[in-house]
């Protein structure tokens, strides 16, 4: 079945009874801040490995076949996906490798290391490259991609199902926008089981493909200002998950870089809540979005901040 045709509830519940078993079940969490609306964080940064690649990962490699995963597998990922899919290979006991861009955090590099992976470390236009191309010459195994590849947009999707049996009654869940696999697998399961609530992505103010996206209608490139916040703001949209954006985010919301990093103190300060960039991104925007909802789910989508930028961050500094 193509990548294009829209996932269906089915396909996500499905996935949820493969990764039952290795997965935690993120409690949803009120924020308590003066704000015009109730918000609410889905606690992603709880999972085994501090994020939600782990479910997308382990569904993944719960669909290949025994030969495939006798070859192996590897991914292209800047932290979290490669340490889903490490994780799980290592569960099943095969060879892992990782492409990472050279750019990658040394916390995560080492977290991904620390679990069995072997790290290719490319410029981030070859590691880019890498997941346009959907694998690269050269390294052994099946190519698990991050972000275009059904069975990942599946597992992603049960953080949907949880939202929705936690609080039905949502009226907006803001997610941040690295590739599109998460929110394009949260937008399945809600759409279908609550249509009223809006589904809304987030990026950072120093790169914003899915907002450039939609203004022009299709995949554009963008200007891409590197900063603390690495699990989104790509270069551009990848064709291949455009069909899906465009069919099931209703809008985006775009926070300033200082914005983030308010809301990563905020998170850690008053609900002592570590979130990586990615993860309070959908926090900052939130905070400084018109009173347009009653009821807000942020997804924080991880926690694997560098420490010594979590220090800066909570004394002031410059990040």
């Amino acid at each position: 079945m193509s990548l294009l045709e829209p996932l269906t509830i089915d396909d996500v519940r499905a996935a949820r009874e493969r990764i039952a078993e290795t997965i935690t079940r993120t409690p949803l969490l009120r924020l308590h801040v003066d704000a015009p609306m109730e918000i609410y964080l889905k606690l992603e940064n709880l999972q085994p490995i501090g994020s939600f690649k782990l479910r997308g990962a382990t569904n993944a490699m719960r669909t290949l076949s025994a030969p495939s995963l006798a070859r192996g597998v590897y991914t292209a990922s800047a932290g979290n996906m490669a340490q889903g899919v490490a994780w799980g290979a290592r569960a099943l006991g095969v060879p892992c490798t990782v492409v990472m861009p050279d750019s990658a955090p040394r916390t995560k590099v080492e977290a991904t290391e620390r679990l069995g992976a072997r790290v290719v470390s490319l410029s981030y236009e070859d590691w880019w490259q890498t997941l346009a191309d959907h694998g690269r010459p050269g390294i052994d195994g099946t190519f698990i991609h991050p972000v275009a590849d059904r069975a990942v947009i599946a597992g992603n999707g049960t953080i949907g199902l949880e939202i929705v049996e936690d609080l039905p009654d949502v009226d907006a869940v803001l997610v941040p926008v690295g590739g599109g696999g998460l929110i394009c697998g949260i937008a399945t399961a809600v759409r279908a089981l609550t249509p009223r609530a809006r589904i809304i992505g987030c990026e950072v103010s120093t790169s914003t493909p899915l907002t450039a996206a939609f203004d022009a209608n299709a995949p554009v490139s963008v200007e891409r200002t590197p900063s603390f916040v690495d699990g989104i703001g790509g270069r551009g949209v990848l064709p291949a998950m455009w069909p899906l954006l465009r069919a099931l985010v209703h809008d985006t919301r775009v926070a300033p870089l200082a914005d983030v990093i308010a809301a990563v103190r905020l998170l850690a300060e008053r609900a002592r809540v570590v979130a990586e960039g990615a993860g309070a991104t959908p926090v900052a925007a939130a905070l400084g979005a018109a009173p347009a909802w009653r009821r807000v789910i942020c997804v924080v989508s991880g926690g694997n901040i560098d420490s010594s930028v979590l220090a800066r961050i909570l004394n002031g500094e410059t990040v």
